[in-house]
């Protein structure tokens, strides 16, 4: 389904789709590594990084937003070497991808930890035996066997990158044509009273979101019903938003 775009929009759905993007490339490096040196270790320190990974992941976005504030602010932990090196992330998209990256990376290092922890370990012994070294064995035998997981950790990354709104809006603002995502410009309509703009950005936004999480198990080999599932609900979708008034 093709919708056309008004020019005053057009910008926040390509900032979103770029701060989305890049956000979900970052967290995926950082995401993965991590995964590979915690998954199956036990013991009080990975029990604590572990938390502290997912710790985005169940604060409220508006606190996640204050503490980046705190690190990458001008006057945050970080603020003098940041400024020092020309950068200024408060204020600016730049912002914005910084803060979709925290967000969105619990969700990767979940999906990727989890599906690592599922790859039989005897199969990674068994290169060992061979004299493979652990990155070699990542590459050649865990990842392949685990890359369903992962992909599906991908595809919510994006979806929950493309809707960051609460720590996009503290560390990023909401300046219009400069750091205003999509669901920054469906708040301002809506605050606005322009329910026929928000309606308009709502729903291909909603259906794209919703491909993306639905399309993950179904294009890594689980339920082809899931295509049918995500047809009907684009199907309903005008009408449940008749149905609320919008």
């Amino acid at each position: 389904m093709e919708y056309l775009v008004p020019t005053d929009l057009a910008r926040p759905l390509l900032l979103s789709l770029r701060v989305a993007g890049i956000a979900t490339a970052l967290s995926f490096l950082a995401a993965l590594f991590v995964a590979w040196r915690l998954a199956r270790r036990r013991g009080p320190l990975p029990a604590l990084l572990d938390a502290l990974c997912t710790l985005p992941l169940v604060l409220p976005p508006t606190v996640l937003g204050y503490y980046l504030i705190l690190i990458v602010g001008r006057n945050g932990l970080l603020g003098p070497a940041l400024r020092d090196l020309g950068l200024q992330l408060i204020f600016s998209w730049q912002g914005a991808v910084v803060a979709a990256t925290v967000v969105v990376f619990p969700l990767l290092y979940k999906s990727a930890r989890a599906a690592l922890e599922q790859v039989d370990p005897h199969l990674e012994n068994a290169a060992r035996t061979l004299g493979a070294s652990e990155l070699r064995i990542l590459l050649t035998v865990s990842l392949p066997l685990a890359w369903k997981g992962i992909f599906a950790g991908l595809m919510l990354a994006f979806a929950r990158g493309m809707g960051e709104f609460g720590a996009t809006l503290m560390v990023a603002g909401n300046i219009p044509g400069k750091t205003q995502t999509l669901a920054l410009a469906i708040y301002d309509a809506f605050q606005a009273g322009n329910d026929a703009l928000a309606e308009l950005v709502t729903r291909p936004d909603t259906e794209e979101v919703i491909a993306r999480a639905l399309a993950a198990p179904a294009e890594a080999g689980e339920d082809p019903l899931r295509g049918v599932y995500l047809e009907t609900f684009c199907a309903w979708l005008p009408e449940l938003s008749r149905m609320a008034g919008v």
